[in-house]
This record gives structure tokens, C-alpha cells and sequence, in this order.
């Protein structure tokens, strides 16, 4: 076996630097700022303008390991846009909507018969709402537990020591620190000539509040979210179109997996247009018309919807915090610049999450959290950017960590691939739920896993074996020789891992 001791990769894992490419830098997710009298003698050790999964996370280290500190939220909940708008409520909708779908066309197939089953909208947008707020509130209480001072208001710098914060209540305070954060994440990117109204023409926010089923829905972008929530709405009853400027669906995904994702998701009815570009949009009428035509030129065509979601990315929410005002650097896309610690230019501001470079991942924002007060309180943070996993919840889900095929051809790396479909796992076969397979990357000469990849129901929970094997520098033999319960859906991992360094056994 390949497989190290513990202690020894603990060890390096530590010693390791920040970031293995120095273009590969960070950011984060949505929010801001409440109110609080301050003084010279009130002075924080943190201050975090911003209280998403970056921002809330990183209070709550901050204050674990005992530094004063206060988090400022605009938004009123904490969470940011993951918890209030993104992540969480998508996810809420996305199990609601499957669970209808599963009622409709496969219980039969389980020996389960229903006379008639609707869909209660209001009644699953209730749930929710009520499963944001109940998170939003866990969060207040673990502010309250680790004594984190929490401001509601709209948070602004005057130096680079001094937040000012535009109250809730209608008040105005400043708020003082040794250390500002910034983790103000990122809003939802505009397109030319397009204007959301939130009601015909959404964005994400308003794809999860939609008053009624649209007959016809129209997505723009064919990212994470515009498949995820086109997926909501289809199993709902929308007739989905997908529109998308590029050749391929999410384009940082791996290829084969790609293609078999893209296949699933025609077979569920959604239907794309790739390379075609949005020339305008209509909403004047009761319906939404979109002109679009070739990427590269063409004759124009007409699409009619009830509802168009714009989804075309999100932008780095730096807009108003005044940062030019002390000097703090952007890029040309409003990001700011810091260095392996989270240092802005600016002696004592720093930044995380979406408003600095990298990927745009609420978990990926949190561990940008941890280090950067790990750094200020004097000890070793570390976030691996090349490691940090992806999943697209819909079903099944495709979820990967490190390198795709692409990408190792690329670089020139020597490669040897694994593969286990889930037609072959017992489990899947048991619960009649067996589409997709595992993809393992290795390196030729070392065996060391470079990338796995994963297209299957709850892939987003069996990725977490890989990222840890990535994270300890792991062999497809040391997976592959680790006992896995049987029957499961982990096998699968197992038996490609076995097809990658020698030959799987059930296929």
C-alpha cells in the first residue's frame, strides 16, 4: 500500500503554503450591517463587515480563539446570500420538487400506488422560508454563545481602522477595530439590456419565489444554478430552455462526465441552445420574448416565456464600502488583491470569500474565514484552493475534486483513469436509482489521485472520501484497498479506484 502515516502527511499537510498557484487567490458570500456605540476604548480585535458563511464563520473563529469581536450584516439575518438566497432555499426546493417528481412517475415502479398528486406551492415555498429562518436564528444564537457582537446595518470605512455603519434602526455608529475583514460577497451579474424585475425577468432570488408554476421558462446561463433551479421549475411542470453563450454546459466540469450530465438532463425535458447569444429581451407584454441568435452571427430567432432567470454569474459586492477612500486595491473586476494571508495592501484590511479571487463557494469562503483569523491570532491558516470539492444539486448530482481530464492534458501530466458505473453497484440496482458512475484521475508513475469525479444521486455527499484522500496526498490503491460497507453507493468509489491502479471486481 501507498498510504502514509497519519502523523507524517498531518504534518506536511500543515507545513504546506497557502495556495499552490499564486493565481489562485480567493472570495465569497453576500452581506453586511445594525448598531452599536464605539469609542477608542471599544476598540475590536476583528471586525467583519459581513455576516454570510465567510463572514459568520470567521467572527466565530475570531472569538474562539479570544479575540474581541463584531460581525456587521446589512441584511437584517445572517447567512448571507447562501442561507437567505442562494444555497440553503435552493436546496429546500430542490428535495421538494424531487420528491414530487419521485410521487409522480416512480412509486408506481416500487409496488406504491397514489390516486392524485399536486403540487402546494405556497406550501413548499412555506418550507422553506421556514427552514432559512430557522438557520438564520441558529446562527444569532451561536453569535450569543461565543460572544460575538452582532451590528445590523450597511458598514462603510472612514480609515482603515474605522467602519462606519448606517444602522437599521435608522441610526449611525462607528465601529473600531485592529483588524477589518471584508466578506461582503458577491451580488448577481447583470446582463446588457436585460433589467430584473423579480417578477417576469428573475434572478436566482426570485427564481425561489416564484408566485406560480411558469408554463414556460427560459434560463440564461447554463452554470450550477441556472441548472439547478431550471431544475425545480421543470420537475414542477415548466417547459425548460436553456440558453447558453458557450459551447458546453458548466464548462469547468470534466468533459465525459459533462456530456452524460447534459444527456440526463434532456432526458428529464430541458432543452439547450448552446452557443447562442441573448440579443434582447421584451417583457412588455404579458409573456417575456427573448431574440437570440448564433454566437458567432446569424439569423435571429424568438423565444416566448412566462418567466426568464437570468443567470450569468455573480460579481464581487465590493460597490460602496468606500474602499478607495483608504487605498485598498481591485482588480478590474471590483475583487480585492491580497496576499497568502488575506492582506489587502492596506495594513489591517483584510478580505475572503467572493470579493477576492478564486471560486465562488460558500465552503470555500468559510475555510478562507478560519485561516485569515488563524493568521491574525498569530497562527498557521491553510485553504488548498486546488482541492476544494464542487457539486451541482441536481439529480443525479455531479459533484469533483482537483483535476479534470482536460486539464491534466493540458499540463502534459502522464495519467492513468479509473472508471465504475452505478448500473454495476448493487445498491443503486436495489434502489432502482443507478444512472451515472465515478471517474478517478491518478498519476502514471506515482498513483497519486489527481481528480475525481462523480455523476450520481448524493454525489456531493460520496465526494468527501476523495477530498480527504486528495487533501492527504492519497494512491487509487490506498482507496481501494480501504474496507467499504457493503451494499452502498461508496462502493462504487472503491471499485473505480480498483479499475485505476489494477481491475475493478463487478464489472
Amino acid at each position: 500500500m501507498a498510504m502514509a502515516s497519519l502523523a507524517r502527511r498531518k504534518a506536511y499537510f500543515l507545513t504546506r503554503n497557502l495556495s499552490n498557484s499564486p493565481t489562485d487567490a480567493l472570495r465569497f458570500s453576500f452581506s453586511l450591517s445594525r448598531g452599536f456605540a464605539s469609542s477608542g476604548s471599544d476598540e475590536n480585535d476583528v471586525v467583519i463587515i459581513g455576516g454570510g458563511p465567510g463572514g459568520y464563520v470567521a467572527a466565530i473563529k475570531a472569538a474562539q480563539l479570544g479575540l474581541k469581536t463584531t460581525c456587521i450584516e446589512k441584511r437584517g439575518a445572517l447567512g448571507g446570500t447562501c442561507l437567505n438566497v442562494g444555497c440553503i432555499p435552493s436546496k429546500a426546493l430542490l428535495h421538494s420538487s424531487h420528491m414530487y417528481h419521485e410521487a409522480k412517475h416512480s412509486f408506481a415502479n416500487h409496488g406504491i400506488k397514489v390516486s392524485s398528486v399536486e403540487v402546494d406551492l405556497p406550501a413548499m415555498l412555506a418550507q422553506k422560508d421556514n427552514a432559512v429562518k430557522n438557520l438564520t436564528r441558529g446562527i444569532e444564537g451561536l453569535f450569543k454563545k461565543n460572544k460575538v457582537t452582532y451590528v445590523k446595518g450597511y458598514g462603510k470605512f472612514i480609515s482603515p481602522n474605522e467602519v462606519s455603519v448606517e444602522t437599521s434602526d435608522g441610526g449611525n455608529t462607528v465601529v473600531k477595530g485592529k483588524h477589518i475583514i471584508v466578506a461582503t460577497g458577491s451580488d448577481v451579474k447583470s446582463l446588457p439590456g436585460i433589467t430584473i424585475d423579480e417578477k417576469k425577468i428573475v434572478s436566482s432570488t426570485g427564481a425561489l419565489s416564484l408566485s406560480e408554476v411558469p408554463k414556460k421558462l427560459i434560463v440564461i446561463g447554463a452554470g450550477y444554478i441556472g441548472l439547478e433551479m431550471g431544475s425545480v421549475w421543470g420537475r414542477l411542470g415548466s417547459e425548460v430552455t436553456v440558453v447558453e453563450f458557450a459551447g458546453d454546459i458548466v464548462p469547468s466540469m470534466d468533459g465525459e462526465i459533462r456530456k452524460q450530465f447534459q444527456r440526463s438532463l434532456e432526458k428529464q425535458k430541458m432543452k439547450f441552445m448552446l452557443k447562442t447569444k441573448v440579443v434582447s429581451v421584451d417583457s412588455s407584454s404579458d409573456g417575456v420574448k427573448l431574440t437570440v441568435e448564433p454566437a458567432e452571427g446569424g439569423e435571429q430567432t424568438i423565444l416566448e416565456a412566462d418567466v426568464v432567470l437570468v443567470s450569468a454569474g455573480r460579481t464581487p459586492f465590493t460597490s460602496g464600502l468606500d474602499l478607495e477612500k483608504i487605498g485598498v486595491e481591485t482588480d478590474k473586476a471590483g475583487r480585492i488583491l491580497v496576499n497568502e494571508r488575506f492582506l489587502s495592501n492596506v495594513p489591517g484590511v483584510y478580505a475572503i470569500g467572493d470579493v477576492i479571487p478564486g471560486p465562488m463557494l460558500a465552503h470555500k469562503a468559510e475555510e478562507d474565514g478560519v485561516a485569515c483569523v488563524e493568521f491574525i491570532a498569530g497562527k498557521h491558516g491553510h485553504v488548498d484552493y486546488d482541492k476544494v470539492p464542487g457539486v451541482v444539486y441536481t439529480h443525479p448530482e455531479v459533484a469533483s475534486v482537483g483535476k479534470t481530464e482536460e486539464q491534466l492534458k493540458k499540463e502534459g501530466v502522464s495519467y492513468r483513469v479509473g472508471k465504475f458505473p452505478f448500473m454495476a453497484n448493487s445498491r443503486a440496482k436495489a434502489i432502482d436509482n443507478a444512472e451515472g458512475l465515478v471517474k478517478i484521475l491518478a498519476d502514471k508513475e506515482t498513483d497519486k489521485i489527481l481528480g475525481v469525479h462523480i455523476m450520481s444521486p448524493n454525489a456531493g455527499e460520496l465526494i468527501h472520501e476523495a477530498v480527504l484522500a486528495i487533501n492527504y496526498d492519497a494512491s487509487s490503491e490506498d482507496i481501494a484497498r480501504v474496507c467499504h460497507a457493503h451494499p452502498t453507493m461508496s462502493e462504487a468509489l472503491k471499485e473505480a479506484a480498483m479499475a485505476t491502479y489494477d481491475k475493478p471486481i463487478h464489472i
